[in-house]
């Protein structure tokens, strides 16, 4: 691609490599995305790595593989190069220089070598004296000899803007309409180690990038007058703003990683939430929901649904509380309605996490695992919740753990019900008839055996009776469907189990 097959009109992202990514940078990439692509336009990712102090060198590729999990690609990037690169900040470092020396040169900027003991001190008496914080210019129109005659003194300065008393403090909102900033105070805007902050980064990068859309948090508005006077002064054409809604707590508070769990993306794949899954909560976090044609609301959508029909006007300013509740549901509908097949392949790396197969299963296993994903597929809301119930298909029969709250719950008539379903199963013949009859040994004929035996023979209750079986065959209390569990277990391990547990009662 070259500069003369930009679209008409291009957006980023533009995530902290500060640890592991944020869901915010996902919520930010999906409209940021679904507006480029319904506009036939290009998405950038930007790594804003100014901060060097918090930055994180495994944090960048964590960026890039959770994104791609997800499927919000982008067209240029430092992983991928384009017309516009680099796409790092911390390489793109004599990019801002010529711009903080016009600022310097114009008046429009001043050096500042205030320490960082006595900024604390002077916010401190701002605060305790009840004025707005912010810098107090000791070091404005003061040449480095005069003001190191004075306390505080640092010896590599930083550059700070020079903001005037009319700077203009309204600008409109793509989805706030007009909207009103706080005025700023003196911003510094290249660090004492030569980068830039982010304030001078974000509008040197977007206009060299040729960005036409800003679309960032909301709690960005109180620093888009600095930007806009920045794009003023260094003559550049200023791009349309969209300030999204801040995703929430229960409690309202900002969701954040040092308090939340699920404020991290690795979070969502460790859980075993469905990607689709969680790009459609995303959007409906902020985004309402399209209706039928009776007018109920339709949840559940693809990207290009979201994409096609996407309008900044549309989208809430309220900031939305994640509510993993109904993530949970909705991470449910999209598990019942994959594919069999593709449900397995999503199972085995949560399976291979907790050891129940190996990292090279052979077709054995795998059958047998998709005939036990099939029992619990409509069961679980989360990949990880299939762990506990597929495990027991793939242990020894001699290696079995009988959970403790299982054991406690077995009742007096246990030895019965064991013995009753040993001596019944036992008559069940398991050899294949022919390779298109089955054998005797499957759940139609598994489960009207033991009701004959159990229910009916010794008049037990069907929950009273089955319980000991299930424990035995499974280990705990809750387990899939008991009688096709005993089918793929076969004949020869289900009375295994059968038999040991009833030799420990």
């Amino acid at each position: 691609m070259s500069t003369k097959d930009l679209g008409p009109v291009r957006l980023r992202v533009a995530p902290s490599p500060t640890g592991d990514p944020h869901v915010g940078t996902a919520y930010m990439s999906l409209f940021n995305l679904a507006f480029a692509r319904q506009q036939g336009g290009q998405f950038i990712l930007r790594i804003e790595d100014t901060d060097r102090a918090r930055f994180r060198h495994d944090s960048e590729k964590q960026v890039f593989d959770t994104l791609h999990w997800l499927g919000l690609t982008w067209d240029e990037g430092p992983d991928i190069g384009g017309p516009v690169g680099p796409y790092r900040q911390s390489e793109r470092l004599a990019t801002y220089q010529p711009y903080v020396e016009k600022l310097l040169r114009e008046g429009k900027a001043y050096h500042c070598w205030c320490s960082p003991e006595r900024l604390q001190q002077m916010r401190a008496e701002q605060q305790k004296n009840k004025q707005p914080t912010g810098y107090d210019r000791l070091c404005y129109g003061k040449t480095e000899a005069q003001r190191r005659e004075l306390p505080g003194f640092s010896e590599t300065p930083v550059v700070r803007m020079l903001i005037p008393d009319d700077v203009p403090l309204e600008f409109d909102d793509l989805i706030r309409g007009k909207v009103s900033a706080p005025r700023p105070d003196d911003q510094v805007i290249l660090k004492a180690d030569g980068f830039p902050t982010y304030h001078l980064a974000v509008v040197v990068d977007d206009h060299e990038m040729k960005v036409t859309h800003v679309v960032r948090g909301e709690e960005w508005i109180s620093s888009t007058p600095k930007h806009l006077l920045l794009y003023r002064w260094l003559g550049l054409e200023t791009p349309k703003f969209a300030h999204m809604p801040l995703l929430r707590n229960e409690d309202k508070s900002k969701i954040s990683k040092r308090k939340n769990p699920a404020a991290r993306l690795t979070w969502f794949v460790e859980q075993g939430y469905l990607p689709e899954a969680l790009v459609n909560f995303l959007a409906l976090l902020a985004y309402p929901p399209a209706q039928d044609a009776e007018g109920n609301d339709v949840e559940k959508f693809t990207f290009a649904e979201f994409s096609r029909d996407f309008a900044w006007e549309k989208v809430n300013p309220v900031g939305p509380i994640f509510d993993l509740k109904k993530l949970e549901w909705l991470n449910g509908v999209y598990i019942r309605d994959l594919e069999l097949g593709d449900f397995t392949s999503r199972l085995l790396p949560y399976l291979e996490r907790e050891g129940v197969l190996s990292g090279n299963p052979g077709l054995g296993e795998l059958g047998r695992l998709q005939d036990v994903a099939a029992l619990i597929q409509t069961r679980i809301s989360l990949l990880k919740d299939a762990v506990p119930l597929v495990r027991p298909f793939f242990v020894g029969d001699d290696m079995l753990e009988i959970a403790e709250d299982a054991r406690a719950g077995l009742g007096e008539d246990a030895k019965d019900v064991l013995d009753k379903a040993i001596d019944v199963l036992g008559d069940i013949d398991d050899h294949l008839v022919s390779l298109v009859a089955p054998s005797a040994w499957n759940a139609e004929n598994i489960e009207a055996k033991l009701r004959e035996a159990i229910v009916d023979g010794l008049g037990k209750k069907a929950r009273v009776a089955f319980g000991p079986i299930r424990v035995a065959v499974s280990g705990a209390k809750i387990s899939p469907p008991l009688f096709e569990s005993m089918a793929i277990l076969g004949k020869t391990s289900t009375l295994a189990r059968l038999v040991a547990l009833r030799d420990s009662l």
